[in-house]
């Protein structure tokens, strides 16, 4: 491949993913099309077809050229030293995230693809969720380490009991997704659910 084709290609790649997160905004998942993709980017739709094997495809890409835009290189967890300021902080970003218009139609329609195309849902592990939980996972190592965690536990299931909530409540509705709820979620998370005992 010359440099002049490669740089088309990738013209012509950006094209179609900022056409494709244009349109979320504009009328919404349902109503995105490979067709009205390929027509706002100026390509034909087979271009489209040779690189992505979907719509779900084409919006994961998206969403992925919007976050590396946004954050740029590899996903990192602060660590201060304290975890619960950490933790506050890095919860507090992705409620403001979730409640970002740019991101809200992305996210959403990423999962509904993401429940119904295992293709769609290797990729995303791989390329997305796979690098963020090993950035969460890394810091409560560090947290471990530094005896603010039982050597014990069970990272993986410490990540999902820190962060699923509020992707459950984002994803259902089911109530208001705030920072002081983000704050809630790091204290019950932290402290147990256990009554303390007396000293």
């Amino acid at each position: 491949m010359t440099p002049n084709t490669a740089r088309r290609r990738e013209t012509s790649r950006r094209a179609i993913l900022t056409a494709a997160f244009d349109l979320l905004q504009e009328i919404g998942y349902a109503k995105v099309s490979i067709e009205g993709i390929a027509a706002r980017a100026g390509v034909g739709k087979q271009t489209i077809y040779r690189w992505w094997p979907s719509k779900g495809a084409v919006i994961f890409d998206a969403f992925l050229m919007l976050s590396e835009a946004t954050e740029g290189g590899p996903p990192t967890l602060p660590d201060t030293g304290d975890l619960a300021a950490d933790l506050t902080v890095v919860l507090r970003a992705t409620v403001e995230e979730m409640n970002d218009p740019r991101y809200e139609q992305p996210m959403r329609a990423l999962a509904t693809e993401i429940a119904l195309d295992p293709e769609l849902a290797a990729a995303y592990a791989e390329r997305l969720d796979g690098p963020l939980k090993e950035a969460k996972r890394e810091r409560l190592r560090s947290a471990q380490q530094a005896g603010q965690l039982a050597d014990d536990i069970d990272l993986d299931v410490a990540v999902d009991l820190i962060w699923g909530p509020l992707f459950s409540r984002w994803l259902q509705r089911s109530g208001p997704l705030t920072a002081e709820y983000a704050d809630l979620v790091v204290t019950t998370a932290l402290d147990g659910l256990r009554p303390r005992r007396p000293a």
